[in-house]
C-alpha cells in the first residue's frame, strides 16, 4: 500500500519525525490527572485474553519488521513529495490527536512504553489509516479528506488502529500463520516431501495487507473507543464514522474496510458499549485546540 497521488497538497519537506519525548510528557501528565475509580472503569472486561499463538512469534521481531517497512513507506512517500510536512495543519491535528491517546496506551499494553510512536499523513486518495506494531501510524489524506471527518471521528480511527498494535492482532495472525506453516512443513517432512525450512522466515513482509477476524475487530472498536473516551473524545463518533463509511462503500468498498470488515450489527455494538466509555469521556478533559476537517480539492479548470 504505498502512496500514490495527492502529492501536490504536501510538496513541503518534512523537517522531523514525530517524537517520542512528547508523547512521554503527555503520558505523565494523563497518569497524574486519571482518577483512581476511572482506570476501573471502561471495556476491560469485555475483551478477550491475549491469544496463545502471538507467543509463537517474537514481538521485537515484529516492532523491528513494522519499524523498517513504515521508514521504507515514508522514504518513499517523501521521495515522492506525497509525505505531509510538520506544519501541514492536518499533520498539526493527527498529532495532537495522537498525542492525548497514546498516554492510555500502556495499561493495554506495557511495551507501548517502549515505542517510538510516529505519526505521518501520506498523500493519496485511497480511504485508508493504519498502525503497524511499534506504535507506527498513519492516515491517508483521502480518508480524511472524502470523509470530512471531524476530531471525534478521526481519533475514533487512531484509537480502533492503535487498539490492533495494543492488542497484537498482527502478532496473533502471523502465530497462527507461523503454526500453520510450521505444521505442514514437518508433515511434509515426515512423508519425504520437504525440508523444514525457516517458516517463520519473512513474517514481516504481509504487515499492511493482514486481515484482523471479526473478533480482532470487535476488540478494536471497543479499545478504540475507550482510548478516544480517555482522550476527551466523543467515543459516540465511531456510529457516525461507520454511517460514514457504509455511504463511501456504495459500489466498489473503500481499501479502510477491505481490511475492517463490517456488517450491519457493528454499529449497534458500538452503540451497545457506548455505556462503559461514556463515563470516561464525562471525566476526561477535553481539547484545548481543535481542528477543522481537510479542505475538500478543488477540480482542476478545464482549458479554454
Amino acid at each position: 500500500m504505498s502512496p500514490t497521488g495527492g502529492g501536490d497538497a504536501l510538496a513541503a519537506p518534512q523537517r522531523r519525525l514525530f517524537g517520542r519525548a512528547l508523547l512521554a510528557a503527555g503520558a505523565a501528565t494523563a497518569a497524574a490527572a486519571l482518577p483512581r475509580a476511572a482506570q476501573a472503569q471502561g471495556v476491560a472486561q469485555d475483551v478477550g485474553k491475549p491469544s496463545a499463538f502471538s507467543q509463537l512469534v517474537s514481538a521485537e521481531q515484529i516492532e523491528q519488521a513494522a519499524g523498517k517497512q513504515y521508514a521504507q513507506m515514508i522514504a518513499e512517500a517523501r521521495a515522492k513529495k506525497a509525505l505531509g510536512p510538520d506544519e501541514h495543519p492536518q499533520v498539526r491535528r493527527l498529532r495532537a490527536i495522537s498525542r492525548r491517546i497514546v498516554p492510555h496506551a500502556q495499561p493495554w499494553n506495557a511495551r507501548a512504553a517502549q515505542w517510538r510512536w510516529e505519526v505521518n499523513l501520506l498523500g493519496s486518495p485511497q480511504l485508508n489509516a493504519f498502525c503497524m506494531p511499534g506504535g507506527k501510524i498513519a492516515f491517508y489524506t483521502g480518508i480524511l479528506q472524502q470523509l470530512q471527518l471531524d476530531d471525534d471521528e478521526v481519533a475514533s480511527i487512531m484509537g480502533h488502529e492503535a487498539a490492533h498494535a495494543l492488542r497484537e492482532h498482527a502478532r496473533e495472525r502471523m502465530g497462527k500463520s507461523s503454526a500453520t506453516s510450521i505444521g505442514l512443513s514437518i508433515g511434509a517432512q515426515l512423508l519425504g516431501l520437504g525440508s523444514l525450512g525457516d517458516a517463520a522466515a519473512n513474517l514481516g513482509t504481509q504487515l499492511l495487507t493482514l486481515k484482523f477476524s471479526r473478533d480482532d475487530e470487535t476488540e478494536a472498536d471497543l479499545v478504540g473507543m475507550e482510548l478516544a473516551a480517555r482522550a476527551g473524545y466523543d467515543p459516540a463518533a465511531g456510529v457516525r464514522l461507520w454511517e460514514k463509511m457504509q455511504k463511501a462503500s456504495q459500489g466498489a468498498p473503500p481499501q479502510w474496510m477491505s481490511t475492517h470488515p463490517s456488517s450491519g450489527s457493528r454499529i449497534n455494538e458500538i452503540r451497545d458499549k457506548l455505556p462503559k466509555v461514556e463515563p470516561l469521556y464525562a471525566q476526561a478533559e477535553r481539547p484545548a485546540e481543535r481542528f477543522e476537517p481537510m479542505a475538500v480539492a478543488k477540480a482542476p479548470r478545464a482549458a479554454r
